[in-house]
């Protein structure tokens, strides 16, 4: 991992930008800036069905509008699938993966039958093993690729994961406890990558030292450092900061129909606007 600063905005364009995008942007940029170091942009498009290319460029004028500034050419990461699909193969080879058919619906209800009680946070749905001992017909169905976790965590020989979180007081060692997640998906029957898989390879990729993002996020850094793991990755520095929320205290979010930046912009908001609201100055 290289001795330089760098950080990472890397939003996946299903939607304009919203505050909440703004302030995890400008922080993650001047965290770079205040430690002489770089700010990288990266597009996460693995979604083609949600994904469009007018949120890219809205992505690009969003971000210029407000003054931040990144090292071209952007990583696109539906261009690099081979990429991603060379690491699955490793995975494979070590066989760590294997294919599962089960739909959402199929998970709760085996989760009913075995007698707990699902909880509607996908974060926390562990999946119970359906097809993790049977033969499924992969040329017929669609399915995902899951990390069988049993056999990843035997690669470890009992060694327990840590990451540096940084903290507003002093940093801290937190355990990482991929056991609580269960076995990931990490790839789908016409995508061979899905975020967890994708965001762990190009965050080494792009020698990412300090990795800023919501604490929404917090729970996937679990998975992240078992990743990091099996592919003999350095673990990155980790900043999960607050969540900004409106007046009515909901956290902003695009499936809330948040108001964008786009409209702000459309409403004469200026730069400087934008900064008071979510009370970052940026840095230069």
């Amino acid at each position: 991992m290289s001795e330089r600063v760098r950080t990472r905005f890397a939003p996946s364009p299903t939607g304009y930008l919203h505050l909440g995008h703004a302030y995890s942007a400008i922080l993650a940029y001047n965290f770079a800036k205040e430690h002489d170091g770089e700010f990288i942009l990266r597009i996460e498009d693995i979604d083609p069905s949600r994904c469009d290319q007018k949120y890219v460029e809205a992505i690009y004028e969003d971000l210029q509008w407000l003054g931040l500034e990144w090292p071209t050419p952007v990583r696109i990461q539906s261009e690099h699938y081979d990429y991603y699909q060379t690491h699955l193969d490793h995975l494979r080879d070590k066989g760590l993966l294997y294919p599962c058919i089960c739909s959402r619906k199929d998970i709760i209800e085996e989760i009913k039958r075995s007698g707990y009680a699902p909880h509607e946070d996908e974060a926390v749905l562990l999946y119970p093993g359906i097809c993790k001992n049977t033969e499924v017909d992969t040329d017929n169905n669609s399915y995902a690729l899951r990390l069988n976790l049993e056999k990843a965590l035997q690669h470890l020989e009992n060694e327990q994961l840590f990451w540096t979180e940084i903290l507003e007081d002093q940093d801290q060692k937190m355990p990482a406890k991929p056991e609580n997640f269960g076995d990931i998906i990490l790839a789908r029957k016409d995508i061979p990558t899905t975020y967890h898989l994708s965001v762990v390879l190009d965050d080494a990729l792009q020698d990412i030292t300090h990795i800023i993002r919501g604490v929404d996020l917090a729970s996937s850094t679990h998975t992240h450092r078992l990743l990091q793991e099996l592919f003999g990755i350095s673990t990155p520095y980790y900043m999960h900061h607050k969540l900004l929320c409106d007046p009515q205290g909901n956290r902003y979010a695009k499936r809330d129909k948040s108001k964008t930046l786009k409209s702000l912009r459309s409403e004469g908001k200026k730069p400087e606007d934008i900064y008071d609201i979510i009370g970052l100055r940026l840095s230069v």
